[in-house]
């Protein structure tokens, strides 16, 4: 059995072979990539296309404080909801910030 001294050497061959490897090959295929390019007249936006945006999560419009669920009125209406006043379960979205209250110099960042 070798040692744990001649495992590490041949590791660090090892890496050198695989990098020099790579780069080898690495050169090869972007002239080949270079080659379809251009053979196939691809555009930049073809070859690399820009990611779609994650569509957005829709923001809950209304709570119910007995069971912390929350609903975004899209969609069939669930139990705790149905059939209720809706205007009860609504989430105040208002700025709860007063912007006449004094500032306080010392602090640029009040939290609220």
């Amino acid at each position: 059995m070798k040692s744990y001294s001649q495992l590490k050497a041949e590791l660090a061959q090892l890496d050198k072979q695989i990098a020099q490897a790579r780069a080898s090959e690495e050169t090869d295929a972007l002239i080949q990539v270079r080659e379809l390019v251009q053979s196939f007249g691809f555009t930049v936006h073809q070859v690399f296309p820009l990611p779609q945006p994650a569509k957005k999560e829709p923001v809950a419009r209304y709570y119910d404080p007995d069971t912390g669920q929350s609903w975004s009125g899209r969609g069939k209406p669930p139990r705790w909801i149905d059939g209720k006043d809706r205007s009860l379960f609504e989430i105040d979205r208002r700025p709860t910030y007063d912007f006449n209250a004094p500032r306080d110099e010392r602090n640029p960042f009040p939290v609220q």
